[in-house]
């Protein structure tokens, strides 16, 4: 007897796919709401501390703006994916991005700290061998806002299982168009 085929893995970005960071600051784009936050990792930061350059007191630290479409979290869990984040948010995805989207908790993947926004020395996207080595094998999908056909070549020389690397623009964050290439990627990887 056969092993059920396990669900391919869906590697998520957050600034960028769910949150259209480089939209206009004037013009959310339609279907977003607008979050105030406060991670643990914002507050640490130097540009949660402006205008002093110095960190302050949690009360006193300028929130994160985040906009987040409520009704990706359905369409998201609609996929005939395992939803992992792929983000630099990496546990706090969970505890702030997950509940404004109504998503379950969500496996992680932990970038070490020293390799954050790290250079390449091939011009890979920072995140582009860890995720390979955290899929250990398993076909996934990957949406970042910062993917090359670089790292599109790498992951298929070094991946032995079918990957779609889909780049989603900041400016608009995940659309309709989107989720129909997710969804119809992963038909086809499930096809005999």
């Amino acid at each position: 007897m056969t092993a059920p085929r396990q669900r391919p893995l869906l590697l998520l970005d957050v600034d960028g796919p769910l949150n259209p960071y480089a939209a206009q600051p004037e013009r959310r784009p339609h279907g977003y709401a607008t979050f105030r936050m406060r991670p643990p990792s914002w507050q640490a930061s130097l540009a949660a501390s402006r205008p002093y350059g110095r960190p302050r007191a949690a009360e006193y630290t300028k929130p994160l703006r985040v906009w987040l479409n409520p009704d990706h979290g359905p369409q998201l869990r609609a996929l005939p994916f395992e939803l992992v984040w792929a983000t630099t948010w990496m546990h706090e995805a969970n505890a702030f991005i997950a509940p404004e989207l109504a998503l379950p908790e969500l496996p992680v993947i932990e970038w070490p700290s020293i390799d954050l926004h790290r250079q390449d020395p091939e011009g890979l996207h920072w995140k582009t061998r860890q995720v390979a080595a955290w899929a250990a094998g398993r076909p996934f999908a990957w949406v970042d806002d910062e993917l090359t056909e670089a790292d599109r070549a790498w992951i298929a020389a070094h991946h032995d299982q079918p990957a779609l690397l889909h780049h989603v623009d900041p400016r608009r964050g995940l659309t309709e168009a989107d989720f129909t290439a997710l969804a119809d990627w992963a038909e086809r990887t499930a096809a005999p």
